[in-house]
């Protein structure tokens, strides 16, 4: 079976339209989404209406919780905190209720194969995994899981790595990809072999950019978009 996985979408329309259509390029079985499906980009509601449509698959990331709920703790000053009261003003009752009734997991088993994903650190979408740390920290989480397969969302760079007769990937960013390139990302996984591919796709800046610019929203955004990394400081 072959699965596209896509995460990181962060409100950006036109970069869930690229990848989803490059999917159905790919013939995927089923596609899954890993969190983050808001925050930053200036499209929440047509973001969620459009995994509506499309009957997706989704599980929680840190941003589609910090929208939902008015969570204790102060943001750290940023982007992201510039964006955040805006993306709540943005989304109805319904839309909010859907982000609230996304799980922290993805458990599924495909044959003999089975597969567990989360956003962030298993049990903690705030956090973050490093897939190039030790490898018995990842497996680790296999082993605790029964998994054979392991996804990561949250670091907004595509990375597979086997451990062991197992899989831990992260797919990268669909809305905020920094991988130092334009374009979303988007992985297609083969279930049997445990083979991860990763596909860089291009797409239209124009309304995107033009959307950032009207709801005047962090214009730092645009070079993120343009050339896949934040602009240095200093």
């Amino acid at each position: 079976m072959r699965l596209g996985v896509l995460s990181d979408l962060h409100a950006n329309l036109p970069a869930l339209e690229a990848a989803l259509e490059a999917l159905r390029a790919e013939a995927v079985d089923e596609v899954l989404v890993l969190g983050d499906l808001v925050g930053y980009g200036p499209h929440p509601r047509q973001v969620i209406h459009r995994i509506w449509e499309e009957g997706l698959a989704a599980i929680a990331g840190a941003w589609d919780l910090r929208v939902a709920y008015p969570l204790p703790g102060p943001l750290p000053e940023g982007v992201g905190k510039a964006t955040l009261e805006w993306t709540r003003a943005q989304l109805g009752e319904k839309e909010l209720a859907y982000l609230r009734s996304l799980r922290l997991s993805h458990r599924r088993a495909y044959g003999r194969m089975r597969l567990v994903a989360f956003h962030g650190k298993p049990g903690d979408p705030e956090e973050r995994v490093d897939l190039l740390g030790p490898a018995r920290d990842l497996a680790f989480f296999l082993e605790q899981y029964g998994a054979e397969a392991l996804l990561l969302g949250g670091s907004h760079l595509p990375l597979a790595r086997r451990v062991g007769r197992g899989l831990v990937a992260d797919p990268g960013s669909v809305g905020l990809s920094l991988t130092g390139e334009h374009g979303a990302d988007a992985m297609v996984l083969d279930t049997e072999t445990l083979e991860a591919r990763f596909l860089k796709v291009p797409y239209d800046l124009g309304p995107l950019l033009f959307d950032l610019r009207a709801w005047g929203l962090p214009p730092v955004l645009e070079q993120v978009y343009r050339f896949g990394r934040f602009p240095k400081k200093g």
